[in-house]
Protein backbone atom coordinates (compact mmCIF):
# COMPACT_ATOMS: atom_id res chain seq x y z
CA UNK A 1 0.00 0.00 0.00
CA UNK A 2 2.69 2.35 0.89
CA UNK A 3 4.60 1.61 -2.31
CA UNK A 4 1.23 2.87 -4.22
CA UNK A 5 1.13 6.09 -2.37
CA UNK A 6 4.58 6.78 -2.93
CA UNK A 7 4.17 6.04 -6.47
CA UNK A 8 1.11 8.62 -6.89
CA UNK A 9 2.56 10.98 -4.64
CA UNK A 10 6.12 11.26 -7.20
CA UNK A 11 3.93 11.13 -10.42
CA UNK A 12 1.65 14.26 -8.69
CA UNK A 13 5.19 15.65 -8.12
CA UNK A 14 6.17 15.14 -11.86
CA UNK A 15 3.33 17.08 -13.35
CA UNK A 16 4.72 20.44 -14.22
CA UNK A 17 2.10 23.33 -15.74
CA UNK A 18 1.21 23.19 -19.00
CA UNK A 19 2.29 25.06 -22.56
CA UNK A 20 1.56 28.16 -23.50
CA UNK A 21 -1.85 29.90 -23.27
CA UNK A 22 -4.15 27.20 -21.61
CA UNK A 23 -1.14 26.96 -18.81
CA UNK A 24 -2.73 30.59 -17.90
CA UNK A 25 -6.31 30.19 -19.00
CA UNK A 26 -7.23 26.84 -17.43
CA UNK A 27 -4.52 26.92 -14.45
CA UNK A 28 -5.49 26.22 -10.98
CA UNK A 29 -2.08 26.34 -9.59
CA UNK A 30 -1.94 29.48 -6.65
CA UNK A 31 1.49 30.91 -7.83
CA UNK A 32 0.52 30.74 -11.40
CA UNK A 33 -3.17 32.53 -10.36
CA UNK A 34 -1.46 35.09 -7.95
CA UNK A 35 1.17 36.07 -10.81
CA UNK A 36 -2.12 36.62 -13.09
CA UNK A 37 -3.83 38.85 -10.59
CA UNK A 38 -0.09 40.84 -10.30
CA UNK A 39 -0.37 41.04 -14.11
CA UNK A 40 -3.85 42.44 -14.17
CA UNK A 41 -2.88 44.86 -11.22
CA UNK A 42 -0.10 46.62 -13.13
CA UNK A 43 -2.18 46.96 -16.26
CA UNK A 44 -5.25 48.69 -14.14
CA UNK A 45 -2.53 50.51 -12.49
CA UNK A 46 -1.50 52.05 -15.62
CA UNK A 47 -4.96 53.02 -17.26
CA UNK A 48 -5.79 54.37 -13.81
CA UNK A 49 -2.98 56.35 -14.13
CA UNK A 50 -3.19 57.82 -17.18
CA UNK A 51 -7.01 59.04 -15.82
CA UNK A 52 -4.91 60.41 -13.23
CA UNK A 53 -3.00 62.04 -16.06
CA UNK A 54 -5.47 63.52 -17.30
CA UNK A 55 -6.97 65.16 -14.72
CA UNK A 56 -3.77 66.66 -13.63
CA UNK A 57 -3.39 68.03 -17.61
CA UNK A 58 -5.72 69.90 -16.91
CA UNK A 59 -5.33 71.13 -13.54
CA UNK A 60 -2.22 72.97 -15.11
CA UNK A 61 -3.58 76.10 -15.38
CA UNK A 62 -6.54 77.70 -14.73
CA UNK A 63 -9.13 77.67 -17.20
CA UNK A 64 -10.20 75.19 -19.74
CA UNK A 65 -6.69 73.65 -21.19
CA UNK A 66 -7.28 70.35 -22.75
CA UNK A 67 -10.39 68.22 -22.02
CA UNK A 68 -14.03 68.95 -21.82
CA UNK A 69 -15.67 69.66 -18.18
CA UNK A 70 -18.23 66.39 -19.06
CA UNK A 71 -14.59 64.35 -19.78
CA UNK A 72 -12.28 65.36 -16.74
CA UNK A 73 -15.73 63.92 -15.04
CA UNK A 74 -15.63 60.67 -16.61
CA UNK A 75 -11.70 61.04 -16.05
CA UNK A 76 -12.19 61.62 -12.23
CA UNK A 77 -14.61 58.69 -11.83
CA UNK A 78 -12.83 56.61 -13.29
CA UNK A 79 -9.64 56.55 -11.79
CA UNK A 80 -11.29 55.82 -9.06
CA UNK A 81 -13.33 52.91 -9.76
CA UNK A 82 -9.96 51.76 -11.54
CA UNK A 83 -7.83 52.26 -9.03
CA UNK A 84 -9.71 50.67 -5.72
CA UNK A 85 -11.46 47.54 -7.61
CA UNK A 86 -9.07 47.39 -10.39
CA UNK A 87 -5.52 47.71 -9.11
CA UNK A 88 -5.06 47.89 -5.35
CA UNK A 89 -7.39 45.06 -4.67
CA UNK A 90 -6.36 42.94 -7.60
CA UNK A 91 -2.38 43.53 -6.14
CA UNK A 92 -3.37 42.05 -2.49
CA UNK A 93 -5.42 39.25 -3.52
CA UNK A 94 -2.53 38.27 -6.13
CA UNK A 95 0.00 38.53 -3.42
CA UNK A 96 -2.53 36.31 -1.13
CA UNK A 97 -2.29 33.73 -3.57
CA UNK A 98 1.15 33.77 -4.03
CA UNK A 99 1.80 33.59 0.06
CA UNK A 100 -0.97 32.29 2.05
CA UNK A 101 -0.47 28.81 1.08
CA UNK A 102 3.47 28.91 1.58
CA UNK A 103 3.52 30.81 4.79
CA UNK A 104 0.98 28.32 6.45
CA UNK A 105 2.71 25.40 4.51
CA UNK A 106 -0.22 23.93 2.64
CA UNK A 107 0.07 22.82 -1.29
CA UNK A 108 -2.42 25.12 -2.71
CA UNK A 109 -5.26 26.86 -2.13
CA UNK A 110 -8.37 24.99 -0.46
CA UNK A 111 -10.51 25.67 -3.81
CA UNK A 112 -8.80 25.80 -6.48
CA UNK A 113 -10.92 25.74 -9.95
CA UNK A 114 -12.90 28.81 -7.88
CA UNK A 115 -9.89 30.33 -7.22
CA UNK A 116 -8.95 30.26 -11.25
CA UNK A 117 -13.04 31.69 -11.85
CA UNK A 118 -12.68 34.39 -9.60
CA UNK A 119 -9.74 35.66 -11.33
CA UNK A 120 -10.98 35.49 -14.80
CA UNK A 121 -14.18 37.32 -13.79
CA UNK A 122 -12.06 40.65 -13.35
CA UNK A 123 -10.87 41.05 -17.00
CA UNK A 124 -14.34 40.71 -18.49
CA UNK A 125 -15.50 42.88 -15.58
CA UNK A 126 -12.79 45.94 -16.17
CA UNK A 127 -13.27 45.48 -20.01
CA UNK A 128 -16.78 45.98 -18.99
CA UNK A 129 -16.22 48.97 -17.45
CA UNK A 130 -12.99 50.28 -19.64
CA UNK A 131 -15.52 49.99 -22.90
CA UNK A 132 -18.13 52.92 -21.17
CA UNK A 133 -15.80 55.40 -22.80
CA UNK A 134 -16.64 54.32 -26.26
CA UNK A 135 -20.15 54.18 -25.14
CA UNK A 136 -23.08 56.91 -25.99
CA UNK A 137 -23.28 59.26 -23.35
CA UNK A 138 -19.74 58.22 -22.27
CA UNK A 139 -18.33 56.67 -19.28
CA UNK A 140 -19.61 56.96 -15.78
CA UNK A 141 -19.43 60.52 -14.64
CA UNK A 142 -20.80 60.97 -11.14
CA UNK A 143 -17.09 60.09 -8.98
CA UNK A 144 -16.30 57.14 -7.83
CA UNK A 145 -18.73 57.36 -4.41
CA UNK A 146 -21.81 57.41 -7.34
CA UNK A 147 -24.32 59.17 -5.06
CA UNK A 148 -27.58 59.61 -5.94
CA UNK A 149 -29.33 61.32 -7.89
CA UNK A 150 -26.11 61.96 -9.87
CA UNK A 151 -25.44 58.32 -10.46
CA UNK A 152 -29.81 57.77 -10.89
CA UNK A 153 -31.44 60.31 -12.44
CA UNK A 154 -28.73 62.64 -13.79
CA UNK A 155 -26.25 59.11 -15.16
CA UNK A 156 -25.38 58.70 -18.77
CA UNK A 157 -26.85 55.40 -20.27
CA UNK A 158 -23.21 53.52 -19.25
CA UNK A 159 -24.58 53.17 -15.69
CA UNK A 160 -26.24 50.16 -16.20
CA UNK A 161 -23.12 48.30 -17.25
CA UNK A 162 -20.75 49.88 -14.62
CA UNK A 163 -23.85 48.12 -12.57
CA UNK A 164 -23.23 44.93 -13.99
CA UNK A 165 -19.69 45.58 -13.57
CA UNK A 166 -19.24 46.05 -9.97
CA UNK A 167 -21.78 42.88 -9.27
CA UNK A 168 -19.13 41.12 -11.41
CA UNK A 169 -16.11 42.63 -9.11
CA UNK A 170 -18.23 41.33 -6.23
CA UNK A 171 -18.58 38.15 -6.87
CA UNK A 172 -14.95 37.66 -7.77
CA UNK A 173 -14.05 39.41 -4.03
CA UNK A 174 -16.45 37.34 -2.07
CA UNK A 175 -14.84 33.85 -3.96
CA UNK A 176 -11.93 35.14 -3.32
CA UNK A 177 -12.47 35.80 0.05
CA UNK A 178 -13.95 32.00 0.67
CA UNK A 179 -11.30 30.59 -0.52
CA UNK A 180 -8.38 32.73 1.74
CA UNK A 181 -10.50 32.05 4.61
CA UNK A 182 -11.01 27.72 3.79
CA UNK A 183 -7.12 27.79 3.21
CA UNK A 184 -6.02 29.33 6.23
CA UNK A 185 -8.66 27.46 8.66
CA UNK A 186 -8.17 24.31 7.15
CA UNK A 187 -5.14 23.88 5.43
CA UNK A 188 -2.16 24.65 7.99
CA UNK A 189 0.65 22.64 8.58
CA UNK A 190 0.54 20.16 11.83
CA UNK A 191 1.33 21.90 14.67
CA UNK A 192 0.37 25.32 13.21
CA UNK A 193 -1.79 27.47 15.63
CA UNK A 194 -3.74 30.75 14.75
CA UNK A 195 -0.97 32.85 16.77
CA UNK A 196 1.81 31.39 15.11
CA UNK A 197 0.72 32.22 11.21
CA UNK A 198 2.55 35.36 9.78
CA UNK A 199 1.00 38.67 10.42
CA UNK A 200 0.17 38.93 6.82
CA UNK A 201 -1.68 35.62 6.85
CA UNK A 202 -3.37 36.91 9.61
CA UNK A 203 -4.50 40.69 8.23
CA UNK A 204 -5.54 38.32 5.02
CA UNK A 205 -8.24 36.35 7.33
CA UNK A 206 -9.25 39.57 8.86
CA UNK A 207 -9.83 41.20 5.21
CA UNK A 208 -11.37 38.25 3.71
CA UNK A 209 -13.88 38.09 6.05
CA UNK A 210 -14.58 41.93 5.60
CA UNK A 211 -15.14 41.67 2.39
CA UNK A 212 -17.47 38.72 2.76
CA UNK A 213 -19.47 41.58 5.00
CA UNK A 214 -19.79 44.38 2.83
CA UNK A 215 -19.75 43.08 -0.36
CA UNK A 216 -23.25 41.96 -0.25
CA UNK A 217 -24.16 45.92 0.63
CA UNK A 218 -21.95 47.22 -2.34
CA UNK A 219 -24.47 44.22 -4.47
CA UNK A 220 -27.65 45.66 -2.95
CA UNK A 221 -26.56 49.41 -3.03
CA UNK A 222 -26.30 48.80 -6.99
CA UNK A 223 -29.25 46.76 -7.46
CA UNK A 224 -31.26 49.76 -5.62
CA UNK A 225 -29.59 51.95 -8.00
CA UNK A 226 -30.32 49.56 -10.91
CA UNK A 227 -34.68 49.39 -9.69
CA UNK A 228 -34.29 53.42 -9.73
CA UNK A 229 -33.69 53.41 -13.02
CA UNK A 230 -35.27 51.09 -15.23
CA UNK A 231 -38.13 49.73 -12.85
CA UNK A 232 -40.39 52.91 -11.52
CA UNK A 233 -38.61 52.79 -7.98
CA UNK A 234 -37.54 55.69 -5.82
CA UNK A 235 -35.25 54.48 -2.97
CA UNK A 236 -33.10 57.68 -3.35
CA UNK A 237 -35.80 60.28 -5.18
CA UNK A 238 -37.47 62.20 -2.63
CA UNK A 239 -40.32 63.10 -5.15
CA UNK A 240 -40.99 59.36 -4.50
CA UNK A 241 -40.56 58.82 -0.99
CA UNK A 242 -37.26 58.31 -1.23
CA UNK A 243 -34.15 59.18 0.49
CA UNK A 244 -30.96 60.73 -1.70
CA UNK A 245 -29.04 60.50 1.91
CA UNK A 246 -29.93 56.55 2.65
CA UNK A 247 -27.74 56.12 -0.52
CA UNK A 248 -25.08 57.20 1.63
CA UNK A 249 -25.30 55.42 4.17
CA UNK A 250 -25.46 52.35 2.68
CA UNK A 251 -22.53 53.35 0.62
CA UNK A 252 -20.36 54.29 3.05
CA UNK A 253 -21.17 51.42 5.58
CA UNK A 254 -19.64 49.69 2.42
CA UNK A 255 -17.11 52.19 1.87
CA UNK A 256 -15.26 52.41 5.08
CA UNK A 257 -14.38 49.02 5.41
CA UNK A 258 -13.30 48.58 2.11
CA UNK A 259 -10.59 51.36 2.82
CA UNK A 260 -9.19 48.75 5.31
CA UNK A 261 -9.63 45.93 3.40
CA UNK A 262 -7.04 47.87 1.42
CA UNK A 263 -4.78 48.53 3.90
CA UNK A 264 -5.02 45.72 6.45
CA UNK A 265 -2.72 43.19 4.02
CA UNK A 266 -0.46 46.59 3.34
CA UNK A 267 0.18 46.46 7.38
CA UNK A 268 0.98 42.17 7.28
CA UNK A 269 3.58 42.86 4.44
CA UNK A 270 5.40 45.72 6.54
CA UNK A 271 4.77 43.65 9.57
CA UNK A 272 6.76 40.66 7.99
CA UNK A 273 9.55 43.37 6.15
CA UNK A 274 10.59 45.68 9.05
CA UNK A 275 11.56 42.86 11.49
CA UNK A 276 13.52 40.96 8.55
CA UNK A 277 16.08 44.20 7.42
CA UNK A 278 15.70 45.11 11.78
CA UNK A 279 17.04 41.49 12.21
CA UNK A 280 14.66 40.71 15.60
CA UNK A 281 11.43 39.48 16.04
CA UNK A 282 8.37 41.55 15.58
CA UNK A 283 7.68 43.57 18.94
CA UNK A 284 4.22 42.29 20.66
CA UNK A 285 3.43 40.10 17.96
CA UNK A 286 -0.27 39.34 20.34
CA UNK A 287 -0.91 42.71 20.01
CA UNK A 288 -0.93 43.50 16.21
CA UNK A 289 -3.17 40.53 15.70
CA UNK A 290 -5.37 42.26 18.22
CA UNK A 291 -5.06 45.70 16.44
CA UNK A 292 -5.57 44.32 13.58
CA UNK A 293 -9.26 42.51 14.64
CA UNK A 294 -10.24 45.62 16.87
CA UNK A 295 -9.41 48.17 13.44
CA UNK A 296 -11.92 45.28 11.38
CA UNK A 297 -14.47 45.42 14.05
CA UNK A 298 -14.36 49.30 14.45
CA UNK A 299 -14.36 50.12 11.00
CA UNK A 300 -18.16 49.21 10.59
CA UNK A 301 -19.14 51.54 13.01
CA UNK A 302 -17.29 55.18 11.65
CA UNK A 303 -18.38 55.48 8.49
CA UNK A 304 -21.36 58.41 8.40
CA UNK A 305 -17.83 60.59 9.43
CA UNK A 306 -18.36 60.71 5.58
CA UNK A 307 -21.46 62.56 6.16
CA UNK A 308 -20.89 65.27 8.67
CA UNK A 309 -22.01 67.83 6.31
CA UNK A 310 -25.55 66.09 5.34
CA UNK A 311 -27.54 67.62 7.97
CA UNK A 312 -27.09 64.63 10.75
CA UNK A 313 -28.33 65.19 14.70
CA UNK A 314 -26.29 66.35 16.73
CA UNK A 315 -25.93 62.94 18.56
CA UNK A 316 -25.07 61.19 15.57
CA UNK A 317 -22.14 63.69 15.20
CA UNK A 318 -20.78 63.06 18.01
CA UNK A 319 -21.15 59.37 17.62
CA UNK A 320 -19.32 58.30 14.69
CA UNK A 321 -16.63 61.83 15.44
CA UNK A 322 -15.63 59.16 18.56
CA UNK A 323 -15.60 56.12 17.50
CA UNK A 324 -13.74 57.63 14.18
CA UNK A 325 -11.12 58.92 17.02
CA UNK A 326 -11.57 55.78 18.93
CA UNK A 327 -9.88 53.61 15.91
CA UNK A 328 -7.08 55.74 15.88
CA UNK A 329 -5.87 54.00 19.08
CA UNK A 330 -5.43 50.25 17.07
CA UNK A 331 -3.64 51.87 14.61
CA UNK A 332 -1.68 53.67 17.30
CA UNK A 333 -0.19 50.12 18.29
CA UNK A 334 0.76 49.16 15.23
CA UNK A 335 2.69 52.10 14.34
CA UNK A 336 4.33 51.61 18.04
CA UNK A 337 4.93 47.93 17.34
CA UNK A 338 7.23 48.62 13.92
CA UNK A 339 9.06 51.54 15.51
CA UNK A 340 10.09 49.35 18.24
CA UNK A 341 11.21 46.15 16.24
CA UNK A 342 12.96 49.14 14.27
CA UNK A 343 14.57 50.34 17.74
CA UNK A 344 17.83 49.23 18.22
CA UNK A 345 17.99 46.67 15.19
CA UNK A 346 21.43 45.67 13.26
CA UNK A 347 19.26 47.36 10.16
CA UNK A 348 19.95 47.14 6.93
CA UNK A 349 18.38 49.44 3.78
CA UNK A 350 17.45 47.34 1.04
CA UNK A 351 15.21 48.50 -1.47
CA UNK A 352 11.55 46.51 1.07
CA UNK A 353 12.94 47.98 3.71
CA UNK A 354 13.13 51.93 2.07
CA UNK A 355 9.70 51.37 1.01
CA UNK A 356 8.63 49.79 4.46
CA UNK A 357 10.10 52.28 6.09
CA UNK A 358 8.05 55.01 3.82
CA UNK A 359 5.36 53.70 3.95
CA UNK A 360 5.08 53.69 8.55
CA UNK A 361 5.74 57.42 7.99
CA UNK A 362 3.39 58.47 5.02
CA UNK A 363 0.86 56.39 6.90
CA UNK A 364 0.86 57.57 10.21
CA UNK A 365 0.79 61.29 8.08
CA UNK A 366 -2.19 60.36 6.54
CA UNK A 367 -3.67 58.95 9.47
CA UNK A 368 -3.30 62.06 11.39
CA UNK A 369 -5.23 64.35 8.85
CA UNK A 370 -8.05 61.52 9.19
CA UNK A 371 -7.79 62.71 12.98
CA UNK A 372 -8.68 65.85 11.43
CA UNK A 373 -11.10 65.06 9.45
CA UNK A 374 -12.81 63.24 12.29
CA UNK A 375 -13.93 66.60 14.08
CA UNK A 376 -16.87 67.74 13.03
CA UNK A 377 -16.28 71.32 13.19
CA UNK A 378 -13.11 71.28 11.11
CA UNK A 379 -14.85 68.64 8.73
CA UNK A 380 -16.97 71.50 7.38
CA UNK A 381 -13.87 73.75 6.29
CA UNK A 382 -12.48 70.66 5.16
CA UNK A 383 -15.03 68.63 3.00
CA UNK A 384 -15.04 68.33 -0.59
CA UNK A 385 -11.57 70.52 -0.96
CA UNK A 386 -8.24 69.00 -1.52
CA UNK A 387 -7.17 68.62 2.24
CA UNK A 388 -9.33 65.14 1.55
CA UNK A 389 -7.97 64.09 -1.54
CA UNK A 390 -4.69 64.54 0.06
CA UNK A 391 -5.35 62.21 3.20
CA UNK A 392 -6.90 59.41 1.66
CA UNK A 393 -4.06 59.15 -0.99
CA UNK A 394 -1.42 59.65 2.00
CA UNK A 395 -3.25 57.07 3.07
CA UNK A 396 -3.91 54.93 0.21
CA UNK A 397 -0.71 55.69 -2.00
CA UNK A 398 1.94 56.28 0.34
CA UNK A 399 0.25 53.42 2.78
CA UNK A 400 -1.10 50.85 0.93
CA UNK A 401 0.78 51.37 -3.09
CA UNK A 402 4.18 51.83 -0.85
CA UNK A 403 3.53 48.46 0.74
CA UNK A 404 2.79 46.65 -2.45
CA UNK A 405 6.14 47.66 -3.35
CA UNK A 406 7.91 46.54 -0.86
CA UNK A 407 6.42 43.65 -1.75
CA UNK A 408 7.61 42.84 -4.84
CA UNK A 409 11.03 44.25 -4.09
CA UNK A 410 10.86 41.38 -1.00
CA UNK A 411 9.44 38.43 -2.54
CA UNK A 412 10.10 38.98 -6.19
CA UNK A 413 13.38 36.82 -5.94
CA UNK A 414 11.25 33.67 -4.26
CA UNK A 415 8.77 34.28 -6.88
CA UNK A 416 11.17 34.11 -10.07
CA UNK A 417 14.32 32.86 -8.52
CA UNK A 418 15.96 35.66 -9.58
CA UNK A 419 17.46 38.98 -7.39
CA UNK A 420 16.09 42.70 -8.75
CA UNK A 421 18.60 45.40 -9.27
CA UNK A 422 19.35 47.20 -6.06
CA UNK A 423 20.63 50.46 -7.72
CA UNK A 424 17.47 50.47 -9.87
CA UNK A 425 15.34 49.76 -6.94
CA UNK A 426 16.73 52.44 -4.73
CA UNK A 427 16.45 55.14 -7.95
CA UNK A 428 12.91 53.95 -8.32
CA UNK A 429 12.43 54.80 -4.30
CA UNK A 430 13.63 58.43 -3.85
CA UNK A 431 11.54 58.94 -7.43
CA UNK A 432 8.59 57.83 -6.22
CA UNK A 433 9.05 59.22 -2.58
CA UNK A 434 9.79 62.42 -4.23
CA UNK A 435 7.54 63.01 -6.99
CA UNK A 436 4.72 61.76 -4.53
CA UNK A 437 4.88 63.94 -1.63
CA UNK A 438 5.58 66.43 -4.15
CA UNK A 439 1.81 65.51 -5.51
CA UNK A 440 -0.45 65.60 -2.44
CA UNK A 441 1.70 67.33 0.20
CA UNK A 442 0.84 70.59 -1.15
CA UNK A 443 -2.82 69.52 -1.37
CA UNK A 444 -3.27 69.71 2.38
CA UNK A 445 -2.46 73.90 1.69
CA UNK A 446 -4.80 74.20 -0.70
CA UNK A 447 -7.57 72.31 0.72
CA UNK A 448 -7.10 74.38 3.87
CA UNK A 449 -7.71 77.98 1.68
CA UNK A 450 -10.66 75.95 0.28
CA UNK A 451 -9.62 74.63 -3.15
CA UNK A 452 -12.34 71.89 -4.08
CA UNK A 453 -11.89 68.84 -5.34
CA UNK A 454 -13.71 67.40 -8.65
CA UNK A 455 -13.86 70.27 -10.20
CA UNK A 456 -12.24 70.73 -14.07
CA UNK A 457 -11.12 73.81 -13.48
CA UNK A 458 -10.90 77.01 -10.84
CA UNK A 459 -10.37 80.79 -10.38
CA UNK A 460 -8.05 82.69 -9.52
CA UNK A 461 -8.57 86.77 -8.83
CA UNK A 462 -7.66 89.27 -6.32
CA UNK A 463 -11.04 91.17 -6.15
CA UNK A 464 -13.25 88.02 -4.55
CA UNK A 465 -12.19 86.81 -1.24
CA UNK A 466 -14.12 83.88 -1.93
CA UNK A 467 -11.84 82.86 -4.66
CA UNK A 468 -8.39 81.66 -4.55
CA UNK A 469 -4.96 83.48 -4.08
CA UNK A 470 -2.57 83.70 -7.28
CA UNK A 471 -0.01 81.18 -5.53
CA UNK A 472 -3.00 78.43 -5.68
CA UNK A 473 -2.66 78.35 -9.54
CA UNK A 474 1.51 77.97 -9.10
CA UNK A 475 0.95 74.91 -6.69
CA UNK A 476 -1.79 73.16 -9.03
CA UNK A 477 1.01 73.82 -12.01
CA UNK A 478 3.65 71.76 -9.14
CA UNK A 479 1.24 69.14 -8.44
CA UNK A 480 0.52 68.30 -11.95
CA UNK A 481 4.49 68.29 -13.08
CA UNK A 482 4.93 66.43 -10.05
CA UNK A 483 2.17 63.92 -11.18
CA UNK A 484 3.85 63.17 -14.16
CA UNK A 485 7.03 62.07 -12.63
CA UNK A 486 5.27 59.87 -10.22
CA UNK A 487 3.59 57.93 -12.99
CA UNK A 488 6.50 57.65 -14.87
CA UNK A 489 9.33 56.96 -11.80
CA UNK A 490 6.80 53.60 -11.82
CA UNK A 491 8.41 52.51 -15.07
CA UNK A 492 11.61 51.63 -13.55
CA UNK A 493 10.28 49.22 -11.72
CA UNK A 494 8.75 47.56 -14.28
CA UNK A 495 12.04 47.86 -15.91
CA UNK A 496 13.52 45.92 -13.35
CA UNK A 497 11.66 43.30 -13.09
CA UNK A 498 11.51 42.66 -17.10
CA UNK A 499 15.21 42.50 -17.15
CA UNK A 500 15.98 41.33 -13.81
CA UNK A 501 14.01 37.88 -15.44
CA UNK A 502 16.53 37.60 -17.90
CA UNK A 503 19.67 39.22 -16.53
CA UNK A 504 18.63 39.08 -12.61
CA UNK A 505 21.51 37.27 -10.47
CA UNK A 506 20.04 34.33 -9.23
CA UNK A 507 18.59 34.30 -5.78
CA UNK A 508 18.80 31.74 -2.88
CA UNK A 509 16.28 29.98 -1.25
CA UNK A 510 16.58 32.90 1.47
CA UNK A 511 18.29 35.85 -0.19
CA UNK A 512 16.81 38.76 2.93
CA UNK A 513 17.44 36.40 6.59
CA UNK A 514 13.31 35.40 6.41
CA UNK A 515 11.97 33.08 8.72
CA UNK A 516 8.65 32.14 7.75
CA UNK A 517 7.46 28.88 5.48
CA UNK A 518 7.95 30.62 2.16
CA UNK A 519 11.71 31.19 2.44
CA UNK A 520 12.37 27.16 3.15
CA UNK A 521 11.56 26.30 -0.30
CA UNK A 522 14.08 26.87 -3.41
CA UNK A 523 13.36 30.10 -5.57
CA UNK A 524 11.23 29.93 -7.33
CA UNK A 525 9.42 27.20 -5.07
CA UNK A 526 8.46 23.95 -6.68
CA UNK A 527 4.86 23.08 -7.60
CA UNK A 528 3.11 21.88 -5.02
CA UNK A 529 5.44 23.88 -2.71
CA UNK A 530 5.33 21.67 -0.19
CA UNK A 531 4.66 18.19 0.66
CA UNK A 532 2.78 17.49 3.79
CA UNK A 533 4.78 14.07 4.68
CA UNK A 534 7.76 15.98 5.22
CA UNK A 535 6.90 20.01 6.29
CA UNK A 536 10.02 22.04 7.28
CA UNK A 537 10.28 23.22 10.62
CA UNK A 538 10.09 27.06 11.46
CA UNK A 539 13.57 28.70 12.21
CA UNK A 540 13.74 30.79 15.20
CA UNK A 541 12.76 34.24 14.31
CA UNK A 542 16.00 35.68 15.92
CA UNK A 543 17.88 33.50 13.42
CA UNK A 544 18.92 35.32 10.33
CA UNK A 545 20.82 35.16 7.36
CA UNK A 546 23.44 37.92 7.25
CA UNK A 547 23.57 39.50 3.69
CA UNK A 548 25.67 42.59 2.11
CA UNK A 549 23.86 45.76 2.59
CA UNK A 550 22.92 48.15 -0.21
CA UNK A 551 24.91 51.42 -1.20
CA UNK A 552 22.31 53.56 0.26
CA UNK A 553 22.08 51.16 2.73
CA UNK A 554 25.82 51.70 4.15
CA UNK A 555 25.25 55.70 4.00
CA UNK A 556 22.25 55.03 6.16
CA UNK A 557 23.51 52.72 8.92
CA UNK A 558 26.81 55.53 9.03
CA UNK A 559 23.70 58.03 9.63
CA UNK A 560 22.02 56.19 12.14
CA UNK A 561 24.11 53.71 13.99
CA UNK A 562 26.88 55.36 16.88
CA UNK A 563 30.53 54.36 16.40
CA UNK A 564 30.20 53.65 19.91
CA UNK A 565 27.69 51.17 19.10
CA UNK A 566 29.07 48.48 21.56
CA UNK A 567 29.76 51.23 24.49
CA UNK A 568 25.87 51.95 24.02
CA UNK A 569 25.20 48.35 24.69
CA UNK A 570 27.06 47.83 27.36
Amino acid sequence: MNAVVEEHHDDHHDHGPAKGITRWLYTTNHKDIGTLYLWFSFAMFFVGGICALGIRAELFQPGLQIVQPELFNQLTTMHGLIMVFGAVMPAFVGLANWLVPMMIGAPDMALPRMNNYSFWILPFAFGMLISTFFMEGGAPNYGWTFYAPLSTEYAPPSVTFFIFAVHLMGISSIMGSINVIVTILNMRAPGMTLMQMPLFVWTWLITAYLLIAVMPVLAGVVTMMLMDIHFGTAFFSAAGGGDPVLFQHVFWFFGHPEVYIMILPAFGVVSAIIPTFARKKLFGYDSMVYATASIAFLSFIVWAHHMFTVGMPLAGQLFFMYSTMLIAIPTGVKVFNWIATMWRGSMTFETPMLFAIAFVVLFTMGGFSGLMLAITPADYQYHDTYFVVAHFHYVLVGGTVFGFFAAIYYWYPKMTGRMLDERLGTLHFLTAFVTYNGIFWPMHRLGVIGMPRRTHTYYITTDDFTNLPEWAADWNLFISVCAFLFFFSNFIMVFNILISLVRGQKAPADPWGGWSFEWMTSSPPPTPSFDWNNLPVLKDANEHIAHEPSTIGIWFNKLMVPEDEEEVSN
